[in-house]
This record gives C-alpha cells, structure tokens and sequence, in this order.
C-alpha cells in the first residue's frame, strides 16, 4: 500500500517526537484520520469538546513539557475556532503548531462550502510561518521549518493542508531545480550578550543600594543563578504572574506576584529601588515599576525584538538567561555594604503575608473566597501541577498559593483570556500523567466551556498514572473581576444584565460524569473538600460557593482610592452594603498588628 501525504505527516511528527496532537474532527482533515487509522493513533489524537480546546490544550501541553504543542482542526469553521487558543500561544511565547484543513484544490476560489481565506486568516496569529501545502514535495520541508520555527522563536505556527492534497501518494521532494529538501535535527543553542554589555550591566548593578529584581517565565531555566544574584545583591525578587513558578515564594526575599493583581511587598520593591534587573519579563504595566529617572536598569532577554520597551533600560542583555547570568555574577562586587534594604524587603514581605492569613480568615456570605485559596496552600502536593483561569479568582492564586521547588504553575498571562484554566490542565495531564493537576476556575469561564471540557476530562482519565485532576470552582454568580473593574475603574455600580450568573451544579453535572463532584456551602467544609480532592481516584470538582463582595484590592490602593469608588456607587449597586463592608475588613488588614483579627 503506498504511502499518503497524511501518513507522511503522521510519520513526521513522529519523528520530532510528537506523541499527542489535540483536536476535533471534520471532513477537512478525513485523509489525516483515516492515516491516524492506519498508524493505530500515533501520535495520540487527543479529542476536546470544541477547536478553541485543542488549543488551549496544546499550549497547557507545551508550557508544562517544554515541548512543541499540536493542534488539529478541519477547514473553515474548526480552523477559525483555534484562534483564540493561537493567540494565547503568540502572546505567551509558547510553541504551538496547528495542522489544518481545506477544501479540495479544485473547489477554491470558488466560494465553495466551508471555504475560507485561512492564509489570510492565519497570517498574523502565525505570523513566523504559515504555508498552505499543495503538491506532496513541499513536504517535508514545510512541515519541519512549522516545528523548527515554533521551537525558535517560542510562537504558533500553521500548516494548511487541501482536503486532497492529503490524499495524494506521497513523493520525496528529489535533487532537482526548484525542490527543497529537509531534515530533522535541531541542535541546542545558547545566545549570550557581549562581554563590553556585561561590563556596563555589572557597573550599574554594584552602583546601586536598593536594588530589584524582576523575573518572568524566562528566568524558570536559571533559578539557581537568580538565587545567587539576588543574594550577592541584597535584591527582593519579584515575579510577573507568567513567573510564578520561576522561583520559590518560600525564599524570604520574594515579594510575590506584581501588578494589579499582585502583593503590597512587590509594589513597595519597585516604588522604593534605585536599581532594576528584569529577568525575563515583559511586563507591560509601566506604572507598577520604577518612576521613570528614579532607578537605574538593566534587562535580560532571549528576544531582541522584546527587550528595552518596557522601561528606560541603560543596558538590555540580549541572551539566555541562565548563560548571561552565570557570566555577570562573577562581575558583581561582594563587598556590598549594609543590608538595611535586604531585612526591609524581607520584613515587608513577612508583614504581608500576615496581612493575607487575616484577610483569610475574615467572615463572608457564605465563604471569603481567599480562604478557598488560603486552605489550599499548604495541601499543594510538592509535584503539583496549577492552573488558573482569568478572572477574580487569579488574584486568589497569585496571592495565596507558596510556589515551592518542583511545582508548576500558569496562566494566560499576557492575552488574558477566559477559558483556559481546565482545557490547560488536561494538557499538563498528557505532558506529566504521572502528577497531579489542579485547576482554578470562576463560575464564568466554568459556563463558559470549562463544563464541557469535565466530558474530556471523564474521557481519558484511565491513561493517567495519576488520575488526580481537580478542577475548583469559584462560584460567586458573578463575572466578578469586571463587576470590580466597572466598580474601580468606571465609578460604575454592577450591571446585572451583563454580570450576573445562573448558579449551575457542577459538582452535580461532574457526578453526572461518574466523575467527584463536592459542593462546599460553608467555610468549616472548605479544607475537607481539597483533602477530598487531592485523595480522589480520579478528576473531582470542588464548587465552592464564595462572596462576590470580597474585594481583589489592587496593592497599591489607598484609603482614599477606596473611600472615592465607594463613594461613586454607593447610590446604584445592588450589593452596596456587602461590598463597603468587605472592602473595609480587608484593607484594614494591612494596618493591624500581627495578631489575628476577625
């Protein structure tokens, strides 16, 4: 039997050492599952309840692996719905390949059924590579540069294969004009900055008395060297959200999450530094960093077209975080003086999470939503893989939950979509089936698609060495993060219309499922249902009814920031009371003594 295009490409990815591809059927992709047949499902055709899944499912897959996610989808439609899940790639930096259908040749430009411009529609969320295959001897060729691609410059790329095309007796390309041959290998590859760089960066770093340091995910391959710089410096580490599990929250200098959704410890770091170090991050909220003038910078990043955009860096280090730092610690001057800033930070981040337990423990209707986070923390099993949707609810994990060496953790961190915190987590369950995965969801992006998302979840539980994976629902009734941006941002009371939720059971439909289903209605039962949870035989959703009116208070927000927004809406929003009530408990917090208050 001769060899098609489809098993051709099915042998490829075999051959880069793909062993799951995410996605959902159509009769653009037929050829491709008919070759899926004939190779018993290798790689793993892993199926989701809808496009947009498949590829949230293979970036959870690729930031938890660190290898190539890929995705499948059929022509028009099921092309159009992986977009989202793309962008979330591109903006992220994740490697993320998409394998896509057409109409036949014969049919296009003919405005034929489910026939889309999908080159166009693909070029910019795949703006490194997208090519559309249309003789058998573009291959290999345009399927190795997708992958290579991806995997160099840490984006989404496309292939777009004709219903036919896929069909076709495969042909080699040959040693003839106009053919393009290709191979396999990929070699390791460090960048590292000049040494002239290095110096300047060194002179500006020992100039400095309070020195930062800020880290993203592009820092998680250096932990130890950004260890021994934070040490040699006497520098509090903070960390952008994509950052979170870069470093350990257990080290006394690290002052947590930054940005609105961040700690007071990391507001005060950069609001009081006269020295910055980036480490990997984009972090795009300028306001949350130094004033402009106030502290000197330098940054390190892989990506040259990434760096110097953020603040008014002196130096940008272009190169591997690990290999730049390993060069320009031994340039750093050891003989510091004091380390009054050092026990500052430190002791700013001991009052803070002092302040975090109160606010914990503070009395909601029917339960304060940081406890459900709070009574996590110290049940996080040290191989724990987290995920978190957008939403309220991460504020609650950015502020609540202690990274500890070994644990992983993400978010959509620079798109910010909803959705994501459940089809990633069943992606981080393909790339380690032998840990568990626990994901943080809001009542919103549950209804969303998370609900659909359990049936697959119920699917291919059994293949998990680790059955574990929990997905926790806040459910409040509220799209709750925008009802605090109109009330914050716009002085706007809560429109219901638009905010307001049905209270669904989903411990319930999980039962349905044959899957765990535990829904909490008091704070006494909120530690019970995590054991239950983490001692499941299988995936479990843990609902927890929380309060709406518990404030994510930004770390930078002042008594009088409060009072005004209070003021705005006190006249119109219907849960007016609840909300001053619990604004006031939280933030008065912050000014208590170390003793437990209620």
């Amino acid at each position: 039997m001769s060899t098609k295009v489809s098993d051709h490409i099915l042998e490829r990815l075999r051959d880069w050492g793909v062993d799951h591809v995410f996605g959902y059927p159509g009769d653009g992709i037929n050829g491709l599952l008919a070759a899926w047949g004939r190779a018993d499902n290798q790689p793993r055709f892993v199926q989701s309840r809808h496009e947009e899944m498949s590829a949230f499912e293979a970036v959870g897959y690729a930031k938890f692996s660190g290898r190539i996610g890929v995705c499948a989808a059929t022509s028009g439609p099921g092309a159009i719905h992986l977009l989202n899940g793309l962008y979330d790639a591109k903006l992220d930096h994740v490697p993320v390949l998409a394998i896509v259908g057409q109409t036949h040749r014969t049919a296009m430009g003919g405005s034929y059924q489910q026939e889309v411009d999908l080159h166009t529609l693909f070029k910019d969320v795949a703006s490194e590579f997208v090519e559309t295959v249309t003789v058998p001897e573009q291959l290999p060729n345009v399927l190795d540069r997708a992958i290579r691609t991806a995997y160099a410059r840490r984006c989404p790329t496309a292939i777009i294969i004709p219903g036919d095309v896929q069909e076709l007796d495969y042909s080699a390309p040959t040693h003839e004009f106009k053919m393009v041959p290709s191979s396999l290998d990929r070699s390791d590859w460090t960048a590292v900055p000049s040494q002239e760089s290095l110096e300047r960066a060194a002179e500006i770093l020992n100039s400095g008395d309070k020195p930062a340091i800020l880290i993203g995910q592009g820092a998680a391959g250096a932990r130890a060297e950004v260890e021994r710089i934070a040490e040699l410096l006497g520098a509090g580490v903070a960390k952008a959200l994509l950052g979170k599990d870069a470093l350990s929250d257990e080290l006394p200098y690290v002052t947590g999450s930054i940005g609105l959704l961040g700690t007071r410890p990391s507001y005060e770091l950069m609001r009081d530094c006269d020295t910055l170090l980036t480490i990997g991050s984009s972090f795009p909220y300028t306001q949350f960093l130094p004033d402009f003038g106030k502290a000197r910078g330098v940054q390190i990043d892989i990506d040259p077209h990434m760096v110097g955009m953020r603040y008014p860096y002196e130096v940008n280090l272009v190169g591997d975080a690990k290999a730049t730092l390993q060069r320009l610690i031994p340039m750093l001057d050891v003989e510091r003086g004091g380390r009054e800033w050092y026990d500052t930070v430190c002791g700013n981040v001991t009052r803070w999470r002092e302040v975090m337990e109160r606010r914990a423990q503070q009395s909601a209707d029917p339960i304060n939503p940081e406890y459900v986070a709070r009574a996590l923390d110290p049940l996080l099993p040290d191989n724990a893989i987290v995920t978190s949707d957008s939403g309220s609810t991460a504020n609650w994990y950015a502020r609540h939950l202690t990274m500890r060496p070994g644990m992983r953790a993400s978010l959509s961190g620079t798109l910010a979509t909803m959705g994501p915190g459940v089809p990633y987590a069943i992606g981080a369950k393909f790339a380690h089936p032998d840990r568990p995965a626990i994901a943080l969801v809001g009542d919103g992006a549950m209804q969303m698609n998370g609900m659909a998302e359990l049936i697959t979840a119920a699917k291919y539980r059994e293949l998990w060495e680790d059955p574990r994976l929990i997905v926790a629902i806040w459910n409040n009734h509220d799209l709750n993060q925008v009802t605090w941006e109109m009330r914050a941002m716009e002085g706007a009371p809560s429109f219901l219309p638009s905010q307001q939720l049905p209270d669904v059971q989903y411990a319930a439909f999980a039962r349905s499922l044959g899957l765990t289903g535990i829904r909490v209605e008091k704070p006494e039962d909120v530690e019970a249902a995590w054991r239950a949870g983490l001692e499941a035989d299988g995936p479990a959703v843990l609902e927890f009814l929380t309060d709406p009116a518990v404030p994510p208070i930004p770390p930078h927000a002042s008594w009088e920031q409060m009072e005004a927004t209070a003021a705005s809406i006190l006249k119109g929003d219907a849960d007016r009371a609840s909300m001053v009530k619990q604004g006031f408990k939280a933030k008065v917090q912050e000014f208590l003594p170390g003793r437990e208050k209620k």
